[in-house]
């Protein structure tokens, strides 16, 4: 049975597919911060947005597919593959995600992948 964090958490995974940034950005606390760890941390919600600004607008098709998961109190880890349609481009990264839920919302959000993995699908 999963937590009320692990729900938050997926529940947020699958707001991804429909590439909706106000609907991912409603998920996190406004000192929210998100850390794609071989890249510096965003802090606060306007830096999140501004990330994740970078990649969605370019995404036609969006999916967290969500393999493993684990809660423990507000914390939560899972293991999955994030699958991106970037134009003719079918990204596909494997990722393990930590987070961690403060009431419903997200207050830190770390991911742990390989971005030369990233980059080279991107080419």
């Amino acid at each position: 049975m999963e937590t009320e964090s692990e729900k938050v958490v997926n529940d947020f995974c699958k707001t991804w597919s429909r590439r909706n940034l106000e609907e991912i950005m409603a998920f996190f606390t406004e000192d929210a911060v998100y850390h794609n760890i071989p890249m510096a941390p965003a802090k606060g919600k306007a830096a999140i947005r501004n990330v994740i600004n970078t990649f969605l607008p370019m995404a036609t098709g969006a999916e967290f597919k969500i393999l493993k998961s684990a809660g423990a109190g507000n914390l939560v880890m899972n293991e999955r593959v994030d699958i991106f349609q970037m134009g003719p481009k079918r990204i596909e990264l494997p990722v393990a995600g930590v987070f961690e839920v403060n009431g419903s919302k997200i207050a830190a959000w770390r991911d742990y992948f390989d971005l030369a993995m990233w980059t080279k699908q991107m080419q």
